[in-house]
């Protein structure tokens, strides 16, 4: 017994000196301004919360309104309360910065061959067990290696690159709102255009005030039942349908992404019911891209979505009276082209993300002078 209380004694005079027990072993997750700075993050003071009676945070930005304490983080690992304020600790450090084409986001009816300036953090508010992106989407910052890019200097590099366009894209860009934002007033400055590819998870109001500076939108609606969103995602669909109803409202051009995954979203009456509230609520003109799932990140128990599968999603939405409907993640396929709803014959010709020809004049129909829904 004396042995052992002498090592506690030991190990009590260490930690007086060099930090807490927890800090030796390596189990304090508390953030505090000392962290942030040597974790190399931000402290920019986030947008959208309030500060509670009690001391921490209610962060108002997705509808989880996390409370947050002081020196804890919310659900989506990148939003934490420091000195009694709520801070974006990713702000101006992305994880990722490439140039694609924009049919890589995928978007098939906005600016065609389009270099798009792709950026993310990282950090996601939703917990998909299938995300394709999960090495960037469900780490936490101070254990990825980031750069320092200010708005300015993201800006910088699309005209740099010749880059017509910035995409919030990869993870979620909801989490890293106020980069976003920013570097989206910046760009409308410059006459470049802003592309946001998100989940939809996000409360009306931040999302209205985002709108007056997104041109285009990709926004994953994962699937119609709500157990699907309960079971695989930890959320609910509803706020995705209201982003979609007032992206559509706001006047930005939006297209929805499907995973379709078997075993878990790929029922046919599930499918039918998802295009029938497009076709009904957004517009028939609004496409729509089935894409093919691959097993990732935790759910690996089941094979890649077969070819049927997804043409038999087409079939359906093509049933329900949308005009244009895509099929992704399928080399080769037919289906990634674009066809004129009125005369039927191909005016894009898409191989993988790259068009070898565009038969679209003046935002018609070269063939028959049939209008075609889209920025052009």
């Amino acid at each position: 017994m004396n042995i052992i209380k002498k090592a506690l004694l030991t190990l009590l005079a260490f930690t007086v000196i060099t930090g807490s027990i927890l800090d030796l072993l390596g189990l304090d997750r508390k953030i505090t301004a000392k962290k942030v700075q040597e974790w190399g993050l931000s402290m920019k003071p986030a947008r959208w919360w309030k500060p509670l009676a009690g001391g921490g945070a209610q962060c108002r930005l997705c509808p989880f309104r996390c409370i947050i304490d002081e020196g804890d983080r919310g659900n989506c690992g990148v939003r934490a309360v420091v000195n009694d304020t709520l801070r974006a600790l990713t702000y101006s450090r992305p994880a990722s910065v490439n140039v694609d084409p924009i049919e890589k986001k995928p978007l098939f009816h906005f600016t065609p061959r389009a270099k798009a300036l792709s950026i993310a953090t990282v950090g996601c508010n939703l917990s998909c067990s299938f995300c394709q992106n999960w090495s960037l989407s469900q780490t936490l910052p101070e254990d990825t290696r980031a750069k320092v890019l200010t708005p300015e200097q993201v800006v910088a590099l699309a005209l740099e690159t010749g880059s017509t366009t910035i995409a919030y894209t990869y993870s979620e860009p909801t989490v890293f709102y106020e980069y976003m934002l920013e570097t989206a007033q910046f760009a409308r400055k410059q006459g470049i255009s802003n592309l946001l590819v998100s989940c939809g998870f996000i409360e009306e109001e931040p999302l209205r005030e985002l709108c007056g500076y997104i041109d285009a939108a990709n926004i994953d609606l994962k699937g119609w039942s709500e157990d699907f969103y309960r079971d695989y995602l930890k959320a609910s669909k509803a706020p995705v349908l209201r982003t979609l109803r007032i992206l559509v409202e706001e006047g930005v051009w939006v297209e929805v992404t499907n995973l379709v995954i078997p075993g878990a979203n790929d029922d046919p009456e599930g499918i039918r019911e998802l295009c029938r509230w497009i076709a009904d609520s957004l517009g028939t003109e609004v496409p729509v891209h089935f894409s093919r799932f691959h097993p990732n990140y935790k759910l690996t128990d089941r094979p890649s979505t077969p070819g049927s599968t997804l043409e038999n999603a087409r079939r359906i939405a093509v049933e329900e009276g949308l005009k244009y409907v895509y099929i992704g993640n399928v080399r080769g396929s037919e289906h990634e082209d674009t066809f004129c709803p009125n005369c039927g014959k191909k005016i894009i010709d898409r191989t993988g993300y790259f068009i070898e020809s565009l038969d679209i004049v003046g935002g018609a129909c070269r063939f028959c002078g049939a209008e075609i829904d889209g920025v052009w």
